[in-house]
């Protein structure tokens, strides 16, 4: 049996990077695996063959990789959360009142 070994940091200050997945996206790919599993054994209790599972979860299992992949490539390290954040930033901020910007010298209001 041959050791394997896999470099995980690419250096000082720089984000964890496993096999082209970086930060946050190792996370992800773990969690979607574990609920795979998860679903693998809730499909075999239930009943249906083992090689439609297998099938089912194989299907299930590639798009999630590819998608993680995509999203680690397009967005990198914070990028998700950068475009996440930019999506609740409003078109515009309107005001039908003056009152916000009219201030009495005396009490700063």
């Amino acid at each position: 049996m041959a050791n394997s070994v896999y470099q995980v940091n690419k250096g000082i200050n720089q984000s964890i990077e496993f096999k082209g997945l970086k930060a946050q996206y190792i996370w992800y790919l773990g969690g979607g695996i574990v609920i795979l599993m998860i679903l693998f054994a809730v499909l075999y209790f239930i009943g249906l063959p083992s090689y439609l599972c297998v099938g089912i979860i194989a299907g299930i299992g590639t798009l999630m990789v590819i998608k993680i992949y995509r999203m680690s490539h397009k967005y990198g390290e914070y990028g998700l959360m950068k475009a996440l954040a930019k999506k609740q930033l409003p078109n515009a901020i309107r005001s039908n009142s003056r009152k916000i910007f009219l201030m009495d010298d005396k009490n700063g209001k």
